[in-house]
This record gives C-alpha cells, sequence and structure tokens, in this order.
C-alpha cells in the first residue's frame, strides 16, 4: 500500500469527489476552494474548504460511526469546555459514490505539536490538565441503575468511548503486536521490559469511581497549538465516551517530556493506579500500532516509537527515584 493507502478496502477520497459532495449538499459552498490538508491521521481524509471550514471524511466504514458521533454530541458539549472543539457546520450524507456520512467542521487554526520539540512543556502539561478534567465534568454521568428521563437529555445514550472499557479487554491485541515486532529486527527495543510494563498495567488496580466523560484520543495529531505553545484547540472526538479516567492520560507519554509528564500527573492528581493503567493504556496504542503503520503511516510509527521510549524511561526513573 502507498503512503496514502494505509487500509485494505480504503475508499479513494480526493479534491474532486469533495467538491462533487459539497455542491451537491451545501451549494451555498461550492464556489470555495478545497485544498487537502496534510496530516496524519489514520481514519478520515481532512480538506481545508475556503478560509473559515474543513471538510472531514471517513476512509473506511469503521470510521462511519465516529462521524455520526460527532455530529451528536459535539452540539451537546458546545460551551462547556474552556478549549476550542470543532464545530459542526453541515451533516454530509452519503453521495457522488462516496458510501459514508462526512462533516463540514468550522476550520480551527493552531499547529500539531511535536513531541520533544515543545516550547513550553510544563505550561501546555496545564492546559492538558485542565482539558481532561473539564472534560470529565462535562456532561452528566447517566446512573447505571436507572433509565434516563428524556432521551433527548445532555448524557441520554451516553456512549462508551473507545478503548475505554477494562485494560484486560486490550490484552489479546496487545500481545499479538507484542509478538510481531519481537520479529522485527529494525525495531530495536527491550520487548522483555515492554512486556513488563504491559503485566504491571493488568495487574494495577482498576477505577475506584464511575466511569468519567472522555475524548479517549488524545494524540498529538489531535491536539493543535497557538503561537506560544500553549493549547489552542482539540479535535477529532470520534472516540469520545465514558470510561476509565486513565485513558486520557495518553499526553503523558505520547507528548510531554519528564518535567511536562510529572507537571500533568500532579494537576490530575492522579494515583499510583490510575497512572500505571495510563501509562499501559498508551503502550498500548503504541504497540498496535507501530507494525500496523510502520510503513504506511510515519507519523504514527515516528510517534509509537517515542512512547515506547517514553514509557520505559519512565519506569526505569520511577524504579531509580523509589
Amino acid at each position: 500500500m502507498s503512503a496514502l493507502q494505509m487500509h485494505p478496502g480504503q475508499h479513494p477520497v480526493d479534491e474532486a469527489l469533495v467538491r462533487r459532495l459539497v455542491a451537491a449538499q451545501f451549494p451555498q459552498w461550492a464556489d470555495l476552494p478545497v485544498v487537502r490538508v496534510p496530516s496524519g491521521g489514520t481514519v478520515n481524509a481532512m480538506y481545508r474548504l475556503g478560509d473559515a471550514m474543513a471538510v472531514r471524511l471517513p476512509l473506511l466504514a469503521d470510521g462511519a460511526p465516529d462521524v455520526r458521533l460527532e455530529q451528536e454530541w459535539l452540539p451537546r458539549l458546545a460551551g462547556r469546555l474552556s478549549t476550542a472543539i470543532p464545530v459542526v457546520l453541515g451533516a454530509g450524507e452519503p453521495g457522488e459514490g462516496y458510501p459514508w456520512p462526512w462533516s463540514v467542521l468550522r476550520w480551527l487554526p493552531g499547529e500539531i505539536p511535536q513531541a520533544d520539540a515543545l516550547a513550553e512543556p510544563e505550561l501546555l502539561a496545564a492546559d492538558l490538565a485542565a482539558f481532561v478534567t473539564e472534560m470529565r465534568g462535562s456532561l452528566p454521568v447517566p446512573d447505571p441503575a436507572t433509565k434516563p428521563k428524556s432521551e433527548s437529555g445532555p448524557a441520554a445514550g451516553a456512549p462508551i468511548a473507545h478503548r475505554g472499557g477494562p485494560i484486560a479487554s486490550l490484552d489479546r491485541a496487545t500481545r499479538s503486536a507484542l509478538a510481531e515486532l519481537r520479529g522485527i529486527a529494525e525495531e530495536k527495543f527491550d520487548w522483555d521490559a515492554v512486556e513488563a510494563v504491559w503485566d504491571a498495567a493488568l495487574r494495577a488496580p482498576g477505577p475506584d469511581g464511575p466511569p468519567v466523560w472522555l475524548h479517549a484520543d488524545l494524540m498529538p495529531g489531535n491536539l493543535l497549538l497557538d503561537g506560544a505553545g500553549r493549547l489552542a484547540a482539540v479535535i477529532d472526538f470520534g472516540c469520545l465516551g465514558l470510561g476509565d479516567p486513565a485513558c486520557d492520560l495518553f499526553p503523558a507519554w505520547n507528548l510531554l517530556p519528564a518535567a511536562g509528564r510529572e507537571a500533568f500527573r500532579k494537576a490530575l492528581d492522579a494515583d499510583d493506579a490510575a497512572w500505571t493503567r495510563g501509562r499501559g493504556r498508551t503502550l498500548s496504542q503504541a504497540l498496535i500500532a507501530l507494525p500496523y503503520y510502520r510503513t504506511t503511516n510515519q507519523a504514527m510509527a515516528a510517534n509509537a516509537r517515542h512512547v515506547l521510549g517514553a514509557v520505559l524511561a519512565d519506569v526505569e526513573a520511577a524504579s531509580v527515584g523509589g
């Protein structure tokens, strides 16, 4: 597969298709220029529509439910978070040979952060912790013992976050990826140490409270920074839902350096069990991503390698400090 053809069954998407879809369903925007936005994303293609909008289209059938999820829940989150988030301006439908729903969103300015090249890592850590804290309290959490009083209420039909369930549910896929990586000579990590980190995550106590609202995909590619290196916006809410609070600790290892990592943990008051689960969940995502994307998405592969290095360094530092 080519760099753009990351998945079997990926639907071809280009500027011409986007122009046809926009013209057919949103004729008021038909004369605006369409330009592809370079991205390390794995599920959606992104196009700039004029100066103020973006078109986001799934590349795979598996991405279609995420679009519907965003179209339903982003309006419910509007005004509840201090950080800018996407605003759905148009809900596109299948057409012009394209088989899935798609969205027109407000364009959010900013730069995607690069791990190891952050201008203000500790301030960014504080920004990220503030977003995670606000996200956790952004919407009511339904009582599992009762049915919502109104199906149209702010938490009616609350989704379960992607990867938000018990960490043990990730074990099979994580160990399969680890076994595959052990056989790739070019990927030079201490795989026994990596496996020990995963084993420790599985042994960690689970959450001691109810599930919380999560973004559940706080990858660097889903964050936008302003010119001062501070958090300007968070995008891609396709994994949003309820789950283990540790799921939104990902930036500690996929982005922040050691000092920022500690600031992030302190701001969120993450205990040892949550920290161990969060580290394991981040590790799992990286292990699964690396063999799949190592030849088709260099941004994802590079971040997975960064996570592996950060996780091992974090564990070593904790061992020395302890």
